[in-house]
């Protein structure tokens, strides 16, 4: 249930939003725990957008790898087909993670101290332009349709900065195979070509009725009981095992190759946040 003060509209969802990353141990500080917010709307095509109306919004009651049934089909299977000859690596829907340094310094990687930050967690170069964050629509596609490998979710810079989607640094992010270069990020129609515009109508989406109605369900999956157990499992919201806090001691670990690869994975992934 949603909590009161929300009903009575006394904090803001995004206010609410920032209060349980805090919570659960997300900062600004840790790249590796940022801050996560959600994907909130479906529409990036339409010219202007229709917050009465339910098919605007994504299904918060469902991850991002269940946005479609077909991706969702693919996920469950996975989890059923799932053998481990070895026995250390329990069933998973997930292997990548909806919050990582690389996804937090890949939205950001126009401004400083990002770029240095992506360039120096990509080897010192910026990635294929086809793969770099250029389009909110083409990035919500990615995440919730057609990429098997990319289930992300957002940041709280996607509600008050409009800054990081212009590339006011001139940054060479190189071209893309169609020969499109890359500057600043390709927004919705809504949005009319201006980031302040994108950033007030996306604020006003995540504070609307809707959305307040329904962020529980999301909460639900992110930061509680849906995180993990058979309510994850039904949920379709089980990740890979070292994306979980505490499912491994590195201290006892007794190959040192073993250990560094573990803490790389677990760096270079993502965690889940802990559960409230």
């Amino acid at each position: 249930l949603l909590p009161v003060f929300l009903k009575r509209g006394e904090i803001s969802n995004f206010q609410y939003l920032m209060h349980l990353n805090t919570l659960a141990g997300r900062s600004y500080n840790d790249l590796m725990q940022y801050p996560v917010f959600p994907w909130i709307l479906a529409d990036y095509d339409s010219e202007e957008l229709d917050l009465t109306n339910p098919k605007t919004f994504r299904n918060l009651a469902k991850p991002m790898g269940a946005q479609t049934e077909d991706r969702l089909a693919q996920y469950k299977k996975r989890y059923k087909d799932w053998e481990d000859p070895n026995g250390e690596t329990p069933a998973y829907h997930y292997g990548t993670h909806y919050s990582s340094a690389m996804i937090v310094a890949s939205y950001l990687v126009r401004m400083e101290p990002f770029t240095q930050i992506f360039l120096r967690l990509q080897g010192g170069h910026f990635d294929l332009a086809d793969r770099m964050f250029h389009s909110v629509r083409e990035a919500w596609y990615s995440a919730s349709k057609h990429n098997m490998a990319d289930v992300k979710e957002l940041i709280p810079e996607f509600f008050y900065l409009p800054e990081f989607l212009l590339n006011s640094n001139n940054f060479d992010l190189g071209c893309k195979q169609n020969g499109t270069k890359l500057g600043d990020v390709i927004l919705p129609p809504w949005a009319k070509g201006d980031p302040r515009e994108f950033i007030r109508v996306h604020r006003e989406a995540l504070e609307c009725d809707f959305v307040s109605a329904h962020l529980h369900e999301w909460i639900d999956l992110i930061f509680g009981y849906k995180q993990q157990g058979p309510a994850a499992v039904e949920a379709v919201n089980v990740f890979h095992h070292l994306f979980y806090e505490g499912q491994v001691d590195i201290y006892n670990i007794n190959d040192p190759l073993k250990e560094t690869a573990t803490i790389g994975f677990i760096n270079n992934f993502g965690q889940i946040p802990k559960q409230v």
